[in-house]
């Protein structure tokens, strides 16, 4: 069985799937611990339903592997543990094992996703500490968008600059390379896809392998988003920085921003229900850009056979993927397909394709 792991700031989801004959996945159980640093840190795993002393992450992951050993699931059943770690920087392109090298180019790449590969690593750690014996892979959230050509992925900036790894990196590489995998042989030979969430990003996939996506340096260009700007200027930045300071107008752009910002709410389905004029901005808003940025996918593509949506946004709300679709009416019938995305399952995947059974 297959431990996979996704470590957050204040908390560790976690999922345990079983490899079958038929090389799929079952998943065994699922949950999490939350409030890991607080004095109302909390486990809720199969059974476990409870409030726990989480100071760290080693404690957090201390609780699960407990838990799971309660209920049958112990480090000796368990042949590998897969994490999800957010940037892969320059050198990570792809799902590994972990070793020195690997946790090496992690920590490199701190300066890249300083929220995320910390509490990444710190879940690698703790599994290393915890459970020295158990081999340990990685997935990486930008992996997938490695195959996008240097056009794509370089700001014409400096080349100090660019050299300094300042470049498009994309990102939600983990919901779209499951995306591949749910088409398998029958993918479509340009497909567009769409992650559409509280983050949003969209990805031109030609044969299985990206070619250009939405986002860029980080998770906030490309789309309009729940709370984050989507594309902006980068002398309105400046601007707003030189009238906020650094972290204000940083936090203003990820945390105010998007569907907040114009709208007042970052949850779509407030938006679509409040029907006032703010709210029905918002939402015009975040389906022209989504078709926008869109045609810039075709011509990375050269075309397009077919579009799918996945994400909270766009698994459920056929609204928001009509409206994204009048706007690519001129284009003719396209085929328009939906898929829940499953990025603990592609990570467990991605671990048995490097030998975890």
């Amino acid at each position: 069985m297959i431990l996979v792991v996704n470590a957050g700031s204040s908390s560790i989801k976690v999922a345990v799937f079983q490899p079958t004959d038929t090389a799929d996945l079952t998943e065994v159980m699922a949950g999490q611990v939350s409030g890991i640093g607080g004095p109302l840190a909390h486990i809720d795993l199969g059974t476990d339903d409870k409030d726990i002393a989480a100071p760290d992450h080693d404690a957090a992951l201390t609780a699960i592997l407990t838990s799971l050993a309660a209920q049958g699931i112990t480090t000796q059943t368990l042949t590998a543990a897969a994490h999800r770690v957010v940037h892969g920087g320059t050198t990570l392109v792809a799902p590994c094992r972990v070793d020195d090298d690997v946790v090496a180019g992690i920590e490199a790449a701190i300066p890249l996703a300083p929220l995320h590969n910390p509490n990444n690593l710190a879940g690698i750690r703790a599994l290393q500490t915890l459970a020295p014996d158990l081999p340990q892979f990685a997935s990486f959230g930008t992996a997938f968008h490695a195959t996008n050509p240097d056009v794509a992925t370089s700001y014409a900036i400096p080349a100090e600059d660019r050299a300094m790894g300042i470049r498009r990196y994309g990102f939600h590489g983990l919901s779209y390379a499951w995306i591949v995998t749910q088409f398998g042989d029958d993918i479509p030979s340009r497909l567009l896809a769409l992650h559409l969430g509280s983050g949003a990003s969209l990805c031109a996939i030609k044969d299985g392998k990206s070619v250009a996506t939405s986002m860029g340096y980080s998770p906030l260009d490309g789309l309009t988003m729940g709370t984050r700007s989507g594309a902006i200027d980068g002398m309105a930045v400046l601007r707003m920085a030189e009238i906020h300071g650094m972290d204000e107008a940083a936090r203003r752009l990820n945390k105010d921003s998007g569907l907040k910002g114009l709208g007042g709410a970052n949850d779509m389905r407030l938006l679509l229900a409040a029907d006032t004029p703010e709210a029905n901005f918002a939402v015009d808003h975040f389906c022209y850009w989504a078709a926008r940025h869109a045609g810039s996918a075709l011509v990375a593509m050269g075309g397009i056979d077919a579009v799918v949506f996945t994400g909270g946004i766009g698994q459920n709300s056929a609204d928001i993927r009509d409206r994204i679709m009048a706007h690519l009416a001129f284009l003719g019938d396209i085929p328009v397909h939906v898929v829940e995305t499953h990025e603990e399952r592609q990570i467990a995947l991605d671990a048995v394709k490097l030998g975890a059974a």
